[in-house]
Protein backbone atom coordinates (compact mmCIF):
# COMPACT_ATOMS: atom_id res chain seq x y z
CA UNK A 1 0.00 0.00 0.00
CA UNK A 2 1.34 3.66 -0.88
CA UNK A 3 -1.87 5.88 -0.29
CA UNK A 4 -2.51 9.36 1.20
CA UNK A 5 -3.44 8.65 5.41
CA UNK A 6 -4.06 10.32 8.58
CA UNK A 7 -2.39 10.27 12.15
CA UNK A 8 -4.76 11.00 15.22
CA UNK A 9 -2.91 11.93 17.87
CA UNK A 10 -4.25 12.78 21.63
CA UNK A 11 -2.31 13.82 24.80
CA UNK A 12 -3.46 13.27 27.96
CA UNK A 13 -3.26 11.76 31.52
CA UNK A 14 -3.36 8.31 32.33
CA UNK A 15 -5.69 8.76 34.96
CA UNK A 16 -7.94 10.76 32.89
CA UNK A 17 -12.05 8.81 32.68
CA UNK A 18 -14.03 8.79 29.97
CA UNK A 19 -17.19 7.34 32.25
CA UNK A 20 -16.81 5.03 34.33
CA UNK A 21 -13.84 3.86 32.72
CA UNK A 22 -9.73 4.79 31.77
CA UNK A 23 -10.05 6.70 28.86
CA UNK A 24 -6.63 4.77 27.68
CA UNK A 25 -8.37 1.90 27.49
CA UNK A 26 -11.81 3.12 25.58
CA UNK A 27 -9.82 4.57 22.99
CA UNK A 28 -7.92 2.19 22.38
CA UNK A 29 -10.87 -0.19 22.59
CA UNK A 30 -12.56 1.83 19.71
CA UNK A 31 -9.39 1.42 17.51
CA UNK A 32 -9.04 -2.53 18.02
CA UNK A 33 -13.11 -2.64 17.59
CA UNK A 34 -12.63 -0.69 14.34
CA UNK A 35 -9.63 -2.70 13.27
CA UNK A 36 -7.56 0.42 12.76
CA UNK A 37 -4.25 -0.60 10.65
CA UNK A 38 -1.40 0.98 13.58
CA UNK A 39 -2.05 2.06 16.74
CA UNK A 40 -0.36 2.12 19.90
CA UNK A 41 -0.17 4.11 23.56
CA UNK A 42 3.02 5.65 24.77
CA UNK A 43 3.53 6.39 28.38
CA UNK A 44 5.24 9.54 29.09
CA UNK A 45 7.80 10.42 32.02
CA UNK A 46 7.27 13.95 32.67
CA UNK A 47 4.75 16.74 31.05
CA UNK A 48 2.52 19.69 31.77
CA UNK A 49 -1.06 20.36 30.33
CA UNK A 50 -3.60 23.25 29.93
CA UNK A 51 -3.40 24.12 33.30
CA UNK A 52 0.45 23.92 33.84
CA UNK A 53 -0.02 21.57 36.78
CA UNK A 54 3.96 19.40 36.10
CA UNK A 55 3.80 15.80 36.45
CA UNK A 56 6.63 13.61 36.38
CA UNK A 57 7.88 10.55 37.24
CA UNK A 58 11.23 11.51 39.11
CA UNK A 59 8.60 12.18 42.45
CA UNK A 60 6.08 9.79 43.84
CA UNK A 61 3.44 13.13 44.57
CA UNK A 62 3.82 13.83 41.32
CA UNK A 63 4.20 10.94 38.81
CA UNK A 64 0.08 9.89 39.88
CA UNK A 65 -1.15 11.24 36.67
CA UNK A 66 1.97 10.72 34.04
CA UNK A 67 1.42 12.17 30.66
CA UNK A 68 0.27 9.43 27.80
CA UNK A 69 0.19 9.88 23.98
CA UNK A 70 -2.08 7.40 22.07
CA UNK A 71 -1.24 7.45 18.03
CA UNK A 72 -3.40 5.75 15.45
CA UNK A 73 -2.89 5.98 11.40
CA UNK A 74 -4.69 4.33 8.90
CA UNK A 75 -6.06 5.86 5.71
CA UNK A 76 -7.85 8.67 5.04
CA UNK A 77 -11.75 7.40 5.05
CA UNK A 78 -11.02 4.63 7.61
CA UNK A 79 -9.63 7.50 10.38
CA UNK A 80 -12.40 10.08 9.03
CA UNK A 81 -15.04 7.55 10.11
CA UNK A 82 -13.55 6.68 13.30
CA UNK A 83 -13.75 10.01 14.92
CA UNK A 84 -17.17 10.09 15.90
CA UNK A 85 -16.39 7.35 18.19
CA UNK A 86 -13.20 9.15 19.50
CA UNK A 87 -14.90 12.46 20.11
CA UNK A 88 -17.47 10.95 21.61
CA UNK A 89 -15.39 10.14 24.47
CA UNK A 90 -15.64 12.45 27.44
CA UNK A 91 -12.06 13.51 28.21
CA UNK A 92 -9.67 16.06 28.47
CA UNK A 93 -6.51 17.15 26.33
CA UNK A 94 -5.61 17.50 23.14
CA UNK A 95 -6.38 15.53 19.66
CA UNK A 96 -4.13 16.46 16.29
CA UNK A 97 -5.16 15.33 13.21
CA UNK A 98 -2.30 15.41 10.39
CA UNK A 99 -2.02 14.18 7.19
CA UNK A 100 1.23 11.33 6.71
CA UNK A 101 1.77 8.73 3.58
CA UNK A 102 1.32 5.44 4.14
CA UNK A 103 4.00 2.75 3.13
CA UNK A 104 3.60 -1.24 3.85
CA UNK A 105 4.51 -4.43 1.74
CA UNK A 106 6.82 -3.96 -1.18
CA UNK A 107 9.00 0.09 0.04
CA UNK A 108 11.12 0.00 -3.33
CA UNK A 109 11.61 1.41 -5.57
CA UNK A 110 11.24 5.01 -3.26
CA UNK A 111 8.80 7.85 -4.77
CA UNK A 112 8.78 10.31 -1.92
CA UNK A 113 5.93 13.39 -3.17
CA UNK A 114 7.74 16.28 -4.20
CA UNK A 115 6.80 17.96 -0.76
CA UNK A 116 8.65 15.41 1.23
CA UNK A 117 11.70 16.09 -0.72
CA UNK A 118 12.86 19.13 1.70
CA UNK A 119 13.13 16.89 5.14
CA UNK A 120 11.16 13.54 5.99
CA UNK A 121 9.97 12.78 9.10
CA UNK A 122 9.48 8.60 8.54
CA UNK A 123 7.78 6.20 11.23
CA UNK A 124 7.94 2.64 11.32
CA UNK A 125 5.73 0.57 13.15
CA UNK A 126 6.74 -2.73 13.96
CA UNK A 127 6.46 -5.96 16.94
CA UNK A 128 8.06 -5.30 20.11
CA UNK A 129 9.81 -8.74 20.29
CA UNK A 130 10.17 -8.73 16.53
CA UNK A 131 13.57 -9.65 15.04
CA UNK A 132 15.99 -9.25 12.29
CA UNK A 133 18.54 -11.94 12.19
CA UNK A 134 19.52 -12.26 16.06
CA UNK A 135 18.76 -8.70 17.32
CA UNK A 136 15.47 -6.80 17.82
CA UNK A 137 14.26 -5.17 14.61
CA UNK A 138 14.31 -1.20 16.47
CA UNK A 139 17.88 -1.84 16.93
CA UNK A 140 18.79 -3.57 13.50
CA UNK A 141 16.17 -0.65 11.96
CA UNK A 142 18.60 2.18 14.09
CA UNK A 143 21.51 1.01 12.78
CA UNK A 144 20.29 1.33 9.50
CA UNK A 145 19.22 4.50 9.12
CA UNK A 146 22.49 5.45 11.34
CA UNK A 147 24.34 4.13 7.83
CA UNK A 148 22.57 6.14 5.11
CA UNK A 149 23.11 9.18 7.53
CA UNK A 150 19.56 9.89 8.29
CA UNK A 151 19.80 12.95 11.14
CA UNK A 152 18.11 11.00 13.54
CA UNK A 153 16.05 8.17 15.18
CA UNK A 154 14.10 6.65 18.28
CA UNK A 155 12.99 3.87 19.16
CA UNK A 156 9.76 4.21 21.71
CA UNK A 157 7.61 1.12 23.53
CA UNK A 158 3.92 1.44 23.36
CA UNK A 159 2.21 -0.43 26.13
CA UNK A 160 -1.08 -1.29 23.83
CA UNK A 161 -2.16 -0.84 20.56
CA UNK A 162 -3.10 -2.90 17.39
CA UNK A 163 -0.91 -4.03 14.32
CA UNK A 164 -2.16 -4.72 10.89
CA UNK A 165 -5.96 -4.31 12.35
CA UNK A 166 -5.58 -6.46 15.74
CA UNK A 167 -5.44 -5.23 19.66
CA UNK A 168 -2.25 -6.29 21.04
CA UNK A 169 -1.72 -5.31 24.54
CA UNK A 170 1.02 -5.63 26.81
CA UNK A 171 0.47 -8.23 30.29
CA UNK A 172 2.61 -9.83 32.46
CA UNK A 173 3.66 -13.27 32.55
CA UNK A 174 3.58 -12.66 28.74
CA UNK A 175 5.96 -12.69 25.71
CA UNK A 176 4.24 -9.60 23.74
CA UNK A 177 5.90 -10.35 20.98
CA UNK A 178 3.05 -8.33 18.68
CA UNK A 179 3.32 -5.59 21.44
CA UNK A 180 3.47 -2.63 18.76
CA UNK A 181 6.30 0.23 19.26
CA UNK A 182 7.48 2.80 16.76
CA UNK A 183 10.87 4.34 15.39
CA UNK A 184 10.81 8.26 14.38
CA UNK A 185 13.44 9.26 12.43
CA UNK A 186 14.29 12.26 10.67
CA UNK A 187 16.27 13.19 7.92
CA UNK A 188 16.40 14.60 4.34
CA UNK A 189 14.41 13.19 1.83
CA UNK A 190 17.05 11.97 -0.50
CA UNK A 191 18.64 9.99 2.45
CA UNK A 192 14.94 8.64 3.46
CA UNK A 193 14.37 7.58 -0.25
CA UNK A 194 17.77 5.78 0.15
CA UNK A 195 17.08 3.84 3.35
CA UNK A 196 13.61 2.51 2.39
CA UNK A 197 14.32 -0.20 0.26
CA UNK A 198 16.65 -1.67 2.85
CA UNK A 199 14.29 -1.41 5.42
CA UNK A 200 11.90 -2.76 3.30
CA UNK A 201 14.26 -6.06 2.49
CA UNK A 202 14.72 -6.18 6.29
CA UNK A 203 11.44 -6.23 7.89
CA UNK A 204 8.61 -8.75 6.89
CA UNK A 205 5.62 -7.35 7.35
CA UNK A 206 6.99 -3.09 7.36
CA UNK A 207 4.40 -0.31 7.73
CA UNK A 208 5.56 3.09 7.69
CA UNK A 209 4.26 6.63 7.16
CA UNK A 210 5.85 9.37 5.70
CA UNK A 211 5.91 13.45 7.22
CA UNK A 212 7.07 16.87 5.74
CA UNK A 213 9.07 18.35 8.66
CA UNK A 214 11.95 21.38 9.37
CA UNK A 215 14.76 20.43 10.48
CA UNK A 216 15.38 23.40 12.76
CA UNK A 217 18.72 22.27 14.96
CA UNK A 218 20.98 19.87 14.83
CA UNK A 219 23.81 19.39 17.32
CA UNK A 220 23.31 22.88 18.65
CA UNK A 221 23.72 24.22 15.10
CA UNK A 222 21.04 26.66 14.47
CA UNK A 223 19.65 25.22 10.53
CA UNK A 224 16.24 27.06 10.21
CA UNK A 225 12.96 28.06 12.59
CA UNK A 226 9.85 27.29 12.41
CA UNK A 227 8.43 29.41 9.50
CA UNK A 228 5.50 31.92 10.65
CA UNK A 229 2.28 30.88 10.02
CA UNK A 230 -0.93 32.89 10.36
CA UNK A 231 -3.52 31.94 12.92
CA UNK A 232 -5.80 30.56 10.71
CA UNK A 233 -5.97 28.94 7.35
CA UNK A 234 -7.82 30.76 4.19
CA UNK A 235 -10.98 28.57 5.57
CA UNK A 236 -10.60 29.99 8.94
CA UNK A 237 -9.90 26.89 10.69
CA UNK A 238 -7.57 27.22 12.97
CA UNK A 239 -3.66 26.06 12.61
CA UNK A 240 -1.76 24.71 15.17
CA UNK A 241 2.59 24.15 15.02
CA UNK A 242 4.72 21.00 16.88
CA UNK A 243 7.90 21.02 17.61
CA UNK A 244 9.96 17.54 18.50
CA UNK A 245 13.39 17.64 20.71
CA UNK A 246 15.11 14.50 20.16
CA UNK A 247 18.02 14.68 22.84
CA UNK A 248 19.23 11.77 25.43
CA UNK A 249 18.69 11.33 29.17
CA UNK A 250 22.18 11.52 29.58
CA UNK A 251 22.35 15.24 27.84
CA UNK A 252 22.31 17.92 30.78
CA UNK A 253 21.58 21.77 31.08
CA UNK A 254 22.73 23.02 33.95
CA UNK A 255 22.00 20.59 37.34
CA UNK A 256 19.38 18.99 35.32
CA UNK A 257 18.65 16.46 31.85
CA UNK A 258 17.91 18.63 29.31
CA UNK A 259 14.32 17.19 28.68
CA UNK A 260 13.54 17.56 32.09
CA UNK A 261 14.92 21.34 32.06
CA UNK A 262 13.14 22.08 28.59
CA UNK A 263 9.65 21.11 30.33
CA UNK A 264 10.35 23.47 33.47
CA UNK A 265 11.76 26.16 31.72
CA UNK A 266 8.60 25.71 28.66
CA UNK A 267 6.72 25.44 31.59
CA UNK A 268 7.86 28.96 33.90
CA UNK A 269 8.68 30.98 31.01
CA UNK A 270 6.13 30.63 28.26
CA UNK A 271 2.48 30.75 27.82
CA UNK A 272 3.13 27.31 26.05
CA UNK A 273 -0.39 24.78 26.84
CA UNK A 274 1.47 22.02 27.53
CA UNK A 275 4.60 19.79 26.45
CA UNK A 276 5.19 16.03 26.69
CA UNK A 277 8.28 13.91 27.58
CA UNK A 278 8.30 9.69 26.15
CA UNK A 279 11.61 7.70 26.95
CA UNK A 280 12.82 6.28 24.07
CA UNK A 281 14.41 2.30 24.57
CA UNK A 282 17.27 2.96 21.62
CA UNK A 283 18.41 5.36 19.38
CA UNK A 284 20.42 8.14 18.06
CA UNK A 285 20.83 11.49 16.77
CA UNK A 286 23.63 13.43 14.80
CA UNK A 287 26.65 11.92 14.42
CA UNK A 288 26.55 9.57 17.72
CA UNK A 289 25.99 5.47 17.40
CA UNK A 290 22.79 4.03 18.28
CA UNK A 291 22.28 3.76 21.71
CA UNK A 292 20.20 2.80 24.44
CA UNK A 293 20.41 0.98 28.10
CA UNK A 294 22.45 -1.90 28.32
CA UNK A 295 23.92 -4.21 31.53
CA UNK A 296 26.24 -2.69 34.06
CA UNK A 297 25.58 0.87 32.87
CA UNK A 298 26.11 3.42 35.78
CA UNK A 299 23.36 5.88 34.18
CA UNK A 300 20.61 5.42 31.92
CA UNK A 301 21.91 6.51 28.16
CA UNK A 302 18.38 6.29 26.39
CA UNK A 303 16.75 8.88 23.61
CA UNK A 304 14.22 11.13 25.06
CA UNK A 305 11.35 12.81 22.92
CA UNK A 306 9.53 15.83 23.95
CA UNK A 307 6.11 17.44 22.09
CA UNK A 308 5.00 21.17 22.12
CA UNK A 309 1.90 21.95 20.03
CA UNK A 310 0.19 25.05 19.99
CA UNK A 311 -0.28 28.23 18.20
CA UNK A 312 2.55 29.49 15.79
CA UNK A 313 1.97 32.35 17.66
CA UNK A 314 3.53 30.64 21.02
CA UNK A 315 5.53 27.96 19.11
CA UNK A 316 7.62 31.44 18.06
CA UNK A 317 8.07 32.11 21.85
CA UNK A 318 8.82 28.65 22.76
CA UNK A 319 11.11 28.31 20.06
CA UNK A 320 13.59 30.97 21.45
CA UNK A 321 13.31 29.02 24.67
CA UNK A 322 14.07 25.40 23.19
CA UNK A 323 16.94 27.50 20.95
CA UNK A 324 18.74 28.64 24.36
CA UNK A 325 18.68 24.83 26.12
CA UNK A 326 19.47 23.02 22.87
CA UNK A 327 23.08 25.31 22.56
CA UNK A 328 25.16 21.79 22.18
CA UNK A 329 23.31 19.07 21.16
CA UNK A 330 19.93 17.83 20.53
CA UNK A 331 17.68 17.82 17.27
CA UNK A 332 14.99 19.79 17.02
CA UNK A 333 12.02 19.67 14.06
CA UNK A 334 9.13 21.79 12.99
CA UNK A 335 5.92 21.41 11.34
CA UNK A 336 2.33 22.75 10.98
CA UNK A 337 -0.57 20.33 12.35
CA UNK A 338 -3.70 21.81 10.06
CA UNK A 339 -6.29 20.57 13.04
CA UNK A 340 -6.40 20.65 16.75
CA UNK A 341 -8.86 20.38 19.10
CA UNK A 342 -7.56 21.08 22.39
CA UNK A 343 -10.43 20.26 25.34
CA UNK A 344 -10.53 21.01 28.88
CA UNK A 345 -13.24 20.61 30.53
CA UNK A 346 -16.06 22.01 28.53
CA UNK A 347 -14.35 24.62 26.66
CA UNK A 348 -12.55 24.75 23.70
CA UNK A 349 -9.11 26.53 22.92
CA UNK A 350 -8.88 27.28 19.31
CA UNK A 351 -9.74 24.24 18.28
CA UNK A 352 -12.16 22.98 15.24
CA UNK A 353 -14.43 20.10 14.66
CA UNK A 354 -12.42 17.08 13.54
CA UNK A 355 -15.28 15.26 12.56
CA UNK A 356 -16.49 17.71 9.88
CA UNK A 357 -13.22 19.00 8.82
CA UNK A 358 -11.45 18.18 5.42
CA UNK A 359 -8.19 18.08 3.74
Amino acid sequence: MNDDGLKLTTYFGERDRSGSRLLADALLDVYGRREIHSSLLLRGIEGFGFRHQLHSDMLLSLSEDLPVVSVAVDTRQRIESVLPDVLALKRKGLLTLERARILSGDMAPAQLPEELHEATKLTLYVGRQERIGRVPAFVAICDLLHQRGVAGATALLGVDGTSHGRRERARFFARNAEVPMMVIAVGSGERIAQALPGLGGLMRAPTATLERVRVCKRDGQLLDTPHPLPSTDERGLALWQKLMIFSSENARHGDRPLHRALVRALRRDSETRGATTVRGVWGFHGDHPPHGDRLLQRHRHVPTVTIVIDTPQRIGRAFAIVDRLTAETGLVTSEMVPAATALNGDERHGGVRLARHRF
